[in-house]
């Protein structure tokens, strides 16, 4: 089964179920869906870092902060996360990803989807996807600051970034 064919909870803007779909016609038709987002962080507090591969369905080759990607129908925010998480980074055994918050992304142009966001530290040798990954490091949060400046990143994880930092803060 290809990604396009993978079934979606379709949901409305207060996270309820409202139908199903295939996520290739979620994508193109804008329907509402739900993703996991992961913040990763090694021994040493470093972040993990990647740019996704040229063949992705959304944001092609651009740098993200976070593992994660769609909820599957019928799955959990919580399941989705660790599976995820698992599957990028290529291990097992993970501990399961800690809950922080959840919001509506919304780029205005008809994409939009409700994004769980989690962190997790993962001290096992990362193997990712080379499907899915085309590069990856663990980065000292003040360089991913830096790099802010200097890549192109996924707008749907500045987002959870810009909401993750506020949260800290807050804290």
């Amino acid at each position: 089964m290809s990604a396009a064919d993978e079934i979606l909870d379709i949901v409305d803007e207060n996270d309820q179920v409202v139908g199903r779909s295939p996520r290739g016609e979620a994508y193109a038709k804008g329907l509402r869906h739900r993703c996991s987002f992961i913040q990763v962080r090694d021994a040493e507090g470093r972040v993990f870092v990647h740019r996704r591969t040229p063949s992705k369905l959304v944001f092609p080759s651009l740098y993200d902060m976070f593992v994660g990607g769609v909820v599957g129908a019928g799955e959990s925010y919580d399941d989705a996360a660790l599976r995820e998480a698992e599957e990028e980074l290529g291990v097992s055994g993970l501990h399961r990803p800690e809950y922080l918050f959840k919001f509506l992304y919304d780029d205005g142009a008809g994409h939009s989807w409700w994004s769980a966001v989690y962190q997790v530290r993962c001290d096992l040798p990362v193997r990712p996807q080379v499907e899915e990954v085309a590069w990856h490091d663990f980065l000292p949060e003040d360089e991913v600051e830096r790099r802010l400046r200097e890549w192109e990143w996924v707008p749907d994880g500045l987002a959870a970034y810009e909401r993750l930092k506020a949260y800290r803060s807050m804290g």
